[in-house]
Order: C-alpha cells, then sequence, then structure tokens
C-alpha cells in the first residue's frame, strides 16, 4: 500500500524564480517538468524522464492529491506548486484543490498531506539548502557539486550565439552527456532526501509544527492583491523624479556626476566641508552644520539615496496572472526562533507611513497625476517610499482588517521572568515605556503630561535593554541622535537593571542552565523553560512544546576571558560557523519563539478567515465588508492553553488598501 512519496523535480521555465518566485514560475506557458524522481515508501528511487516520453503511472499521479499519501520534499512548496500547474494543465483528472469556492488557493494542491525535510532540517537548526545539510550531517549520498551548472544548462533560457545556431533553449539532444548526469543528479537529490529523513528520524517535527507549516502554504497559496496602477505609476514618477533632482544637483555643483562619492567629496572640500564618508546618516548630519547651496545639495543627495523604486520593482516582479504576489512568506526562515523570514517583496521590512494625507497622495499617484504630487509634496521619493504599503489591495467587495500584538515580547519577556510590576502595567492598559521611566527615575511619568520628557528614555531603554544590551545597544538605538549624552547612558543602564531585577536574574539563570546542560548532560529547567542536550544537540523545550535546537554546542572561552556557549549555525556571514551566545542572547530567542508561538495560536483560531499576510506580530486578514474589527482582536487576544496567565491585547483596524494606522 502506498503510504509515502519522496519527490524531486527538474523543470523548465522562462521566468527568473529568483526574482519572480515559484508562483510566477510555474504558472509560465513555457513551464514544463523535465524530470520526475521519486522514491515510494522509502524504496529506490525511479527518475521519469518526460523529454523522452516517460509517463509518471497513474498510481502516483492520483496520490499526488490523496490526502492519505504523505509527500516529501525538500522545499516541498516548490514541488506541490509546480504540480499544482502541471496537473491542472495535463492531467486534470488528478487534480485536487482545497477550500471554498471564490478563495484564491484554488489553483493549488491541498498543503495538508505535504511534509517538507528543508523545514525539518530548519525545525533542528540545520541549514536551508539541501547541500548545506547533507554536508553538516556528514551524509554518505551528498547533493552533486555539478547541479548548478547543469541546471543553469536545461532549467532556463540560453543566449543564442552562431556556435549553438542561435537557439535560445538547450534540450536533452544538445548535450546526451549531460542530460544523463542530469538524470543522475535528479536522482541523487531524492537519495539524499531519504538520508535526511533517516538521520532526522529521532527527532520529529511535531503535529502542531506541521498544522502552522499547512497554515503558512495557505496564506502562499492565496497571496495579496497588488495594485499595478500604483506600482507602476511610481516606478515611472520615480524616475522623473530622480533625473529633475539630478538636474538641480548638477546646478549647484557643477559636477559631471553628482552621485559620485569621490566628485562629490571633492567638491565639499573646495567649499570647506571636510568628510569621512557620505552614508546617510553622515549626510543628515552635515545637513545640520551646513547652510545655502551645501546644505542644498546634501538634500538632494539624501532625496537621490532613497530607494523606494525597488520595492515597487518587486513587485511588478512578482506579480501573478491572478493580479496577486504569492510566496512571500518562508515557513521557518529564522531558524534560531522558528519565525517567519521574507521573499520577494520583503514584507518584513517597508518603510512606515507617517503621512497625515496618505490616500490623497496615493490617488494621485494611482491616477499618473505627477505634476500635482511634484507641487503639493516637496519629497517625491520619501513620498513614494511611504506609499509602499499601500500597493497592496483588497479585491472587489472586501476589505483588509490589520490585527496587531501590542508590546508583544515586552510582555512575554515579563511574563516569562515573573517581572510582576510590568505584568501588571500590562494589566492595567498603561503605556509600558511611562511606566518604565517612572520606575527608574523614581518620579510619575505621563506620555503627554508631567515628566513627558523621560518617556523617550524610558522607550530607548526598553528597546535596547531588554536582552542584556548596554552602553553600544542604546547607541544603535540611535540615543545620543535624541540627545542623550554619552555620560547619562551607563546610569540608564544601571538604572533600568536595577528596575528589572527578575528579568536580570532570568538572563543569568537561562545562562546557567544551558552551561549546566551541555557540561553535565543533565536536563535543567528555569521558569517553565526546559534544557536538554541529546545527541550532540542543544534543545530548549517552550512552554508550546516546541523545540528550538542549537547544533553540537560546546562550553568554550569569550574574549574576556570568561566561560561561553558555542554551537554551529548560519552566522552573520550567511555561511555556516561557530557562533557565540551567552544568557542574554538565549532570552531573546526564547522570547520571539514564544512571541511567534503566539502568533501561530491566532493563526489557527482565525484559519476560517482569509490571512493574506502577516509582519511579525500583525496579521493581514482579506475579508468580507461585514466583518467586525473587534470579533478579530478579541480572538487574537485569547491566551492558549499552554500559557493560560500571559497578558496580550490584539489591536486592529479596517482599510481598503495596507497601511501602518
Amino acid at each position: 500500500m502506498m503510504k509515502e512519496l519522496s519527490i524531486d523535480l527538474e523543470t523548465y521555465s522562462d521566468i527568473d524564480i529568483s526574482k519572480c518566485g515559484a508562483y510566477k514560475y510555474a504558472e509560465s506557458d513555457n513551464f514544463e517538468i523535465l524530470l520526475f524522481g521519486v522514491s515510494v515508501n522509502n524504496g529506490p528511487v525511479v527518475v521519469y524522464d518526460l523529454t523522452s516520453g516517460d509517463e509518471i503511472p497513474a498510481e502516483i499521479l492520483a496520490a499526488l492529491s490523496d490526502e492519505n499519501v504523505t509527500k516529501w520534499a525538500f522545499n516541498a512548496s516548490f514541488e506541490r506548486v509546480c504540480l499544482s500547474n502541471w496537473l491542472r494543465k495535463h492531467h486534470p483528472k488528478y487534480f485536487k484543490t482545497y477550500n471554498t469556492q471564490g478563495n484564491p488557493v484554488q489553483n493549488f494542491l491541498d498543503p495538508a498531506s505535504w511534509k517538507c525535510t528543508m523545514i525539518w532540517s530548519a525545525y533542528m537548526g540545520l541549514p536551508l539548502s539541501l547541500e548545506g545539510v547533507g554536508s553538516v550531517l556528514k551524509l554518505q549520498n551528498q547533493k552533486m557539486k555539478e547541479g548548478k551548472d547543469l541546471i543553469k544548462y536545461f532549467c532556463s533560457p540560453c543566449k543564442p550565439t552562431k556556435v549553438n545556431g542561435e537557439r535560445t533553449r538547450n534540450l536533452p539532444e544538445h548535450a546526451p552527456d549531460k542530460w544523463e548526469t542530469f538524470k543522475t543528479y535528479n536522482r541523487r537529490d531524492v537519495e539524499v532526501e531519504l538520508a535526511i529523513k533517516q538521520r532526522l528520524s529521532k527527532f520529529p517535527v511535531p503535529d502542531s509544527v506541521w498544522h502552522e507549516y499547512h497554515i503558512d502554504q495557505e496564506i502562499n497559496d492565496r497571496g495579496i492583491m497588488l495594485d499595478m496602477d500604483v506600482v507602476e505609476n511610481a516606478i515611472a514618477f520615480d524616475e522623473r523624479s530622480k533625473s529633475a533632482l539630478m538636474i538641480a544637483m548638477k546646478n549647484i555643483t557643477n559636477l559631471d556626476n553628482p552621485n559620485s562619492i569621490v566628485q562629490m567629496k571633492q567638491w565639499l572640500s573646495d567649499n570647506g566641508v571636510e568628510t569621512e564618508s557620505l552614508s546617510k546618516k553622515d549626510v543628515a548630519g552635515l545637513i545640520k552644520e551646513t547652510d545655502g547651496d551645501i546644505s542644498k545639495a546634501l538634500k538632494l543627495r539624501l532625496q537621490l539615496a532613497k530607494s523606494s523604486v525597488k520595492k515597487y520593482q518587486a513587485m511588478q516582479n512578482a506579480v501573478c496572472k491572478d493580479g496577486r504576489a504569492h510566496g512571500m512568506f518562508q515557513f521557518y526562515g529564522a531558524n534560531r526562533s522558528g519565525r517567519w523570514a521574507g521573499r520577494l517583496i520583503q514584507l518584513q521590512n517597508l518603510p512606515q507611513n507617517h503621512m497625515s494625507d496618505l490616500a490623497e497622495a496615493r490617488e494621485l499617484v494611482r491616477t499618473g497625476d505627477y505634476d500635482t504630487l511634484d507641487m503639493l509634496y516637496d519629497d517625491i521619493p520619501d513620498t513614494l517610499s511611504q506609499l509602499i504599503r499601500t500597493a497592496f489591495i483588497v479585491r472587489p467587495g472586501y476589505k483588509f482588517i490589520v490585527s496587531d500584538y501590542s508590546a508583544i515580547e515586552a510582555r512575554v519577556l515579563a511574563h516569562l521572568a515573573g517581572e510582576t510590576w510590568r505584568s501588571k502595567v500590562f494589566a492595567e492598559g498603561k503605556d509600558i515605556y511611562c511606566a518604565s521611566a517612572s520606575q527608574m527615575f523614581g518620579v510619575p511619568v505621563e506620555k503627554h503630561g508631567i515628566n513627558s520628557h523621560l518617556r523617550q528614555k524610558g522607550k530607548i531603554a526598553e528597546l535596547a535593554l531588554g536582552y542584556g544590551g548596554s552602553v553600544g545597544a542604546l547607541k544603535s538605538m540611535g540615543a545620543l541622535e535624541m540627545g542623550l549624552s554619552e555620560e547619562e547612558l551607563q546610569p540608564l543602564v544601571d538604572s533600568w537593571r536595577n528596575s528589572n531585577p527578575m528579568i536580570t536574574a532570568f538572563w543569568w539563570n537561562v545562562d546557567n542552565a544551558v552551561k549546566t546542560a551541555i557540561k553535565m548532560r543533565i536536563p535543567t529547567e528555569v521558569n517553565g523553560i526546559h534544557f536538554c542536550y541529546k545527541s550532540g544537540m542543544l534543545l530548549i523545550k517552550l512552554p508550546s512544546g516546541r523545540v528550538l535546537s542549537y547544533v553540537k554546542p560546546k562550553i568554550g572561552e569569550n574574549r574576556f576571558g570568561g566561560e561561553s556557549v558555542t554551537y554551529e549555525g548560519i552566522g552573520s556571514t550567511k555561511k555556516w560557523e561557530r557562533i557565540e551566545s551567552y544568557g542574554p542572547k538565549f532570552v531573546e530567542n526564547i522570547v520571539q519563539a514564544v512571541s511567534r508561538d503566539l502568533l501561530c495560536y491566532a493563526m489557527q483560531n482565525l484559519s476560517d478567515q482569509q490571512i493574506c499576510g502577516h509582519v511579525h506580530d500583525e496579521l493581514i486578514i482579506e475579508c468580507p465588508e461585514d466583518t467586525d474589527v473587534s470579533s478579530i482582536t478579541s480572538i487574537m487576544g485569547q491566551s492558549p492553553a499552554w500559557m493560560p496567565d500571559i497578558l496580550i491585547r490584539g489591536d486592529g483596524y479596517e482599510t481598503k488598501f495596507y497601511k501602518k494606522d
């Protein structure tokens, strides 16, 4: 009886997948599946060469939408999306979708019976590439190195040249030897996936996490609608505004290329202004110190440096035939906490909008009225940057409800550490920045009232110091730019720590628990968080039951001569390396992971709604006009059985286009 399939596809499309994503890649009229590598019930791998007329057996085609057969692949989202399009086109009788009519997920196979070895690897703190996982696990079968060249050769268009007879695509008959190697490569990929499953079998992914993965896949299938009038006009407006700014800058400086750092520095020097760097921060500083033409030229330079147009271009690249962008969320993209990472348009780091007349400015861009926009707004690049979010729109008859958690990380940290005065602030619905400043300075602080000037200090201390940050963290959060003096910083750190003794103790208790688990190989526990060492992994079990995994932990020495913990992972260099960590850093991972679990709990409770996006602590829901905001926010405010006393609050608003309220 067929229980499991492990699949790997090699495909061709004229769409660039790295720019446009798998959904647009697979819906191209020129998309085709070249090779279909498959293992049934973990048996020997068979490769079906569809270019030479091989046919995939009917029972395998039927299994692709049979919910009783589990389909495995590495980055299974790609295989599922490709097979959805291919089945609909070539074998419609084997294509079964899910959810209700009129929901934009209709074009795709139900993800509920699909599982992904990449997600399993990420759950274990391993890399997100098949090659990376194979090498870290030292598998006997490794991904073949020549794969990259073969994919480039067979899977995308080629440049027509005299040598290749002006052809725009390489087919198997153009290089039979390469094609045979490609079939071996396809077989090997399935073998590596099977070996990963085998190696990780004693660390199973909980069903609850697979359930979250299926919700994630549904959100990616649904996608978000884009207003292409806004997108295309914004790109055209940006070009017009850049050339106007460039002319204005040339008129002031008489330089051939005022964008050139060398030429600009020389011009500034000739005008008595010396500067090491022309970074945005330094230019902003120089504007304050200069006047006249110099200040004007620097302001123009800052406007030219705004690169809002890249996001609009990403939207243009990603938009699919249904007018929506799909596949913008990478489940478990941040493998230290299990949070999502952004893909394609990167919803995770869109600029904020602070304009009071956002809708009016948006309408001028949507209708292509450049002259009025130019007359009313003195900084077009900044205006376009603030309008990026508004390019995401609802389909007719719907509205967005955007609902987020208020101060989620601060609430989770206070709850886990048992810092009761903070939990009381949240319970009473008060402002945590005022309360923190009041606790630190021993005086009442109100947002627009008594000692309100101290709130900013409370805020920056809250944002910078919760995870063991010190003077350096305050500086990188912009403390000096906000008017704090160098002398004030250390006392600010001390008073924050003194007024949060339970949080400070929590950092070092976690530090101690991690070190004991690694050194003594015994399980430890702090405030309901469990630590243990198993088979070369440090495992941190969260209240939800989910586990954070750290590969090959060791006790080493830090740069101050003290003891530190190191483990293997993807570091800041984006390479696999040893990473150093300590108590407060582990606490940051734990708090962000628990915050993520709370958002997942809300997603599950709202899975009957059409969630089409999410950012850190916020859900974007496309819902019928008669949906009530308070019903959504009250569901978001429910606490799970695994953390019944956490005080969380959902805030929300409705809108026809996405924005920050």
